[in-house]
């Protein structure tokens, strides 16, 4: 590893050690390069605060530069995944009492605030390691727009999803109707985003919205860590690869997307993990990956 590589790498590991106040940073097991964020307010059944907004995009960043990260859970603690957003969280829009005289700046202001929400969900998009959702309890409103954030999807049987904002008179602004549609379809998001039904795990899976139902929280505790150690075993070049490719595919054309993973696989096919893996293949034995 390059020295400024190595640099940044410690700085990263030392910023996750300083911790978070809405987030617990670990990595369970120290023989895989899984790491898991947890939201860690259970008290407030994990609602999202102003505070979490920021720490969920530092955290990814922080994951996204380190090299023993190759693959992320994102879970919660206590008996329910996510409330939703805070109420407060974007102040009170309905306050007149503002010293914003103009009507358009006091929008463009709040119209800033919900940009920077969105950042939290963007972030885990964009890390470039694969993020796992272990979803159980209830999970809310924003809760959901974080998941659909996620690049697989798992939960507990007691799982239940509900789209919340309409009831609310809102829209719902985080994501969850850009990225969701691609996940289960406009059918199935039109019916959740307008109706604020809930709904149980057993649906989720129906609908594609997680991938496997477990019978509890710890059966999905134990399943998740096992997959995503399975994938941090793999090449890192190609999990990353293989992200970034069906992120780009999923909002461009056919014809594009083919574009893109030929310029990729370009420039990649010539990695020493790609001579591993074919030797490793013919030898029968386990392959190691080099380190980014």
């Amino acid at each position: 590893m390059a020295g400024g590589d190595r640099g940044s790498s410690d700085a990263a590991e030392a910023e996750l050690r300083q911790g978070f106040e809405t987030l617990a940073v670990a990595q369970p097991d120290p023989s895989a390069a899984v790491y898991e964020v947890r939201l860690n307010r259970p008290a407030q059944r994990n609602a999202l605060s102003p505070t979490a907004f920021l720490e969920i995009p530092r955290a990814m960043a922080l994951l996204d530069r380190l090299p023993s990260a190759r693959a992320v859970v994102l879970s919660a603690a206590g008996p329910h995944f996510c409330a939703g957003i805070e109420l407060g969280a974007l102040g009170n829009p309905l306050d007149t009492s503002s010293k914003v005289a103009d009507p358009a700046a006091a929008a463009e202001g709040l119209r800033r605030a919900i940009l920077d929400l969105q950042a939290a969900p963007t972030a885990i998009e964009r890390c470039r390691k694969p993020v796992i959702a272990a979803v159980h309890g209830a999970c809310v409103g924003g809760g959901v727009e974080i998941v659909a954030a996620c690049d697989i999807r798992y939960c507990s049987k007691d799982a239940t999803f509900v789209l919340k904002e309409v009831d609310m008179a809102i829209v719902a602004d985080l994501g969850a109707l850009q990225r969701l549609p691609r996940i289960i379809g406009y059918g199935n998001t039109a019916e959740l985003s307008l109706t604020g039904r809930t709904i149980t795990a057993m649906e989720a899976k129906e609908m594609g919205l997680v991938s496997r139902v477990f019978n509890s929280k710890q059966e999905l505790d134990a399943g998740v860590a096992k997959i995503a150690k399975e994938i941090a075993e793999k090449s890192a070049l190609a999990v990353m690869g293989t992200k970034t490719v069906l992120l780009r595919s999923r909002d461009v054309t056919v014809e594009q997307g083919l574009e893109h993973v030929a310029t990729w696989n370009a420039a990649m096919l010539r990695s020493n993990d790609l001579k591993e893996a074919v030797t490793c293949f013919v030898d029968k034995r386990k392959p190691v990956f080099s380190k980014l």
